[in-house]
């Protein structure tokens, strides 16, 4: 439902600056133009388009060792991070208003970078809660302390969430589910290929480290690592594999109070849910019901002893990337080294800065919009939204597999979807959180105890459909089902290489269009997002003959993604990647279509040597331009939605007639798909 959440920046575009090159009509050449000049030319097009296009730069800029990837991501994070940087360092240094903006956020990241007093306290700010643990006696006082956990962004045990409900998209619902586990994905603890089985052993031998750093003797912390390990392989038992949690009917199940005690007979919900801190709940809707009967079976299988000990770990380890540097640095060896393939840490200010932006974005971002960000970007990126959204209804009147009746359905709720852009009208109010100087765990535990609290009040009120859940700097997009809206912040305006003059409209139709607008607005009509009506609610508005036409077509793009093969013999899981991988064809079809309607699009003209639509399609592979850690790659094909950068790329554009034209790919090619073959949706 997003672009990507494993990339990052580079450089502010000024959208007032310089004319278009696309309102010349004679051949130009563009001197620092990275779409041509990260180009490697000893690799065909035909062969491995991704490569093709950013080679060169791969090979110029290997990544760090404090990175698990390098690309235009990273290139743009980077420069978002120097400007929040800037934003909390100027705030930390001034003499700010006790409560106001620029108090919190100074504070919060002087707390973070004030070593000194973080190892001081060391493992002792977990100390109370930790005690209360060891005092836990029965069920009842075990399930007391999951609660009291929750608010603290320790959750575990079960998954809690007050959310949209998916059929009644004006209501806020209670929903409960398979719970977060110590590894990525309950496959993880099943798979017996070397490199899982590998993790495997490091996370048990992670745990006993942690609970060695935490006093445990050798002997204990053994016998405390085998003990979890047992316990999350029987909760990753009982959930559901990725691509399974993908089916919206499939993971709703509307139940009563005394439904849910059924489940669970030796727990009552009705004093869970109070707990919690909801009042006057009637009815819940429950993810995995199996899990749930499962946890029943659980909770006698295991001691009260083996539950304390869960508690204590997903406690540590919640909070282990906030305390002193040993615990951190063990942190980070398993979930960033073992994982991920991360050689060292990132500089400190770099972490802090990171970590106040995504606890404190929300005030952040204020300033961001105020003082970093490019006049005319919201109208810039609704021109080309709204472009996107015109190809898109032309796209659906043509369809020849589709009944007039559906098409009339799938018009409305395109016409419906909510485009907001740049950054919220109305921003949310922290006022209450509160920071100080000296205390950097209590701060994020503090924010974590706003935002439960914020979740919590949504209950009972009316939606509020002016709510954002980015931060305009932060460089992703999405499309949320229950609201038919989609959300594009502010910082994908930026175009690395663009810097003080404005990109051809190639580029922009390339990155913002396609892989921005048409992936975001593609997925209001992907295997998921389809079953969603035009008001937000899970409701068929197909005729049965479309969906059955539809399903059909969405088999063939799991097939082709199902052989792609990204290390070894790990092929990608095509059914969990499906609603991205249509999102990206649906997206790179639609932004081409709304670039052959620019002057540029339509004019014959040569930048650098390549035509507007070479150019449209190598600024498509630019806005995936990353290189990752196998590693990374392994955890990302086991444990994410996305499809890996390459396969973004070289995936969707085999299905492309009008990339097969631009760059004369034939029978014989890598990337060549037989005609019977190529995937068409919309």
């Amino acid at each position: 439902m997003k672009k990507n959440l494993f990339l990052s920046a580079a450089s502010v575009l000024i959208l007032s600056a310089c004319s278009n090159p696309s309102d010349k009509t004679e051949k130009e050449n563009i001197v620092g133009d990275p779409i041509t000049e990260h180009i490697d030319s000893s690799i065909a097009p035909g062969k491995n388009f991704f490569l093709f296009a950013n080679n060169s730069w791969f090979r110029q800029h290997p990544i760090p060792a404090s990175e698990n990837s390098n690309g235009i991501f990273r290139t743009i994070d980077d420069t978002i991070n120097e400007a929040v940087k800037k934003i909390c360092e100027s705030s930390a240094s001034a003499n700010a208003e006790k409560g106001s903006n620029k108090q919190k956020i100074g504070d919060f990241y002087f707390s973070g970078m004030d070593t000194s007093s973080i190892e001081k306290a060391g493992i002792s700010v977990l100390s109370g809660e930790l005690k209360k643990i060891d005092e836990i006696k029965n069920t009842s006082e075990l399930l007391k302390e999951v609660v009291q956990l929750y608010s603290t962004g320790a959750g575990s045990m079960f998954g809690f969430n007050v959310m949209l409900d998916d059929k009644n998209s004006t209501k806020y619902a209670a929903h409960f589910g398979q719970c977060r586990l110590g590894l990525p994905e309950r496959d993880y603890y099943f798979n017996t290929d070397a490199r899982t089985s590998n993790i495997r052993d490091e996370y048990l031998k992670h745990i006993k480290k942690m609970f060695s750093l935490f006093g445990a003797d050798d002997k204990t912390s053994s016998a405390n690592s085998a003990s979890i390990m047992k316990l999350e392989t029987a909760l990753a038992k009982a959930s559901r594999k990725m691509e399974d949690l993908r089916d919206p009917y499939k993971n709703y199940n509307k139940m009563t109070i005394a439904e849910m005690n059924k489940l669970t007979p030796s727990l009552n919900w009705s004093e869970i849910i109070a707990e919690l801190g909801l009042k006057n709940v009637d009815s819940v809707i429950v993810g995995q019901p199996e899990f749930f009967t499962a946890l029943e079976s659980n909770l006698k299988k295991f001691s009260i002893g083996d539950w304390k000990l869960y508690l204590k770990w997903s406690l540590i380890n919640a909070s282990a990337g906030y305390m002193n540097k040993e615990v951190e640095m063990e942190d980070f060896n398993f979930y960033s080294t073992v994982l991920e393939g991360v050689k060292e840490q990132k500089v400190r200010w770099k972490r802090i800065v990171e970590n106040t932006d995504a606890c404190l974005g929300e005030l952040i971002g204020q300033v961001y919009v105020e003082e970093y960000l490019p006049k005319g970007t919201k109208e810039k990126l609704l021109e080309i939204g709204n472009n996107i959204r015109s190809v898109f209804a032309q796209h659906i009147k043509q369809l020849d597999w589709m009944s007039e009746a559906t098409k009339q359905k799938a018009l409305s709720k395109l016409d419906k979807i909510t485009m907001k852009v740049g950054y919220p009208d109305k921003w949310k109010d922290m006022s209450g959180v509160e920071i100080s100087r000296d205390n950097y765990f209590q701060n994020v535990i503090n924010v974590s105890k706003w935002r439960y609290n914020y979740m919590l009040n949504k209950y009972g009120k009316p939606v509020d459909k002016t709510e954002w859940n980015m931060y305009p700097q932060t460089y992703n997009a999405y499309y949320e089902p229950t609201l038919n809206e989609i959300v594009v912040p502010a910082c994908n305006i930026i175009v690395p290489g663009f810097e003080g003059r404005m990109p051809d409209d190639a580029v922009l139709y390339g990155i913002i269009g396609g892989s921005t607008f048409g992936h975001e607005i593609t997925h209001g009509f992907d295997d998921q997002g389809s079953l969603y009506d035009e008001n937000g609610n899970l409701k068929d508005w197909w005729t049965k003959e479309d969906r059955e036409k539809f399903v059909a077509k969405t088999k063939l793009i799991v097939q082709q993604f199902n052989n792609y093969v990204v290390l070894d013999s790990l092929h990608l899981n095509g059914s969990n990647t499906q609603g991205e991988n249509i999102a990206d064809l649906g997206g790179v079809i639609m932004g081409y279509e709304a670039f052959k309607k620019t002057q540029q699009g339509q004019s014959k003209e040569l930048i650098n040597g390549y035509t507007p639509e070479q150019r449209y399609f190598l600024a498509y592979a630019y806005a995936w331009m990353m290189n990752t850690t196998d590693a990374l790659l392994a955890k990302r094909v086991m444990s994410n939605e996305h499809s890996p950068a390459e396969f973004r790329v070289i995936g969707p554009l085999s299905d492309v007639p009008e990339f097969y034209s631009a760059f004369t790919i034939k029978q014989g090619d890598e990337m060549y798909r037989a005609d019977s073959l190529r995937v068409r949706i919309w």
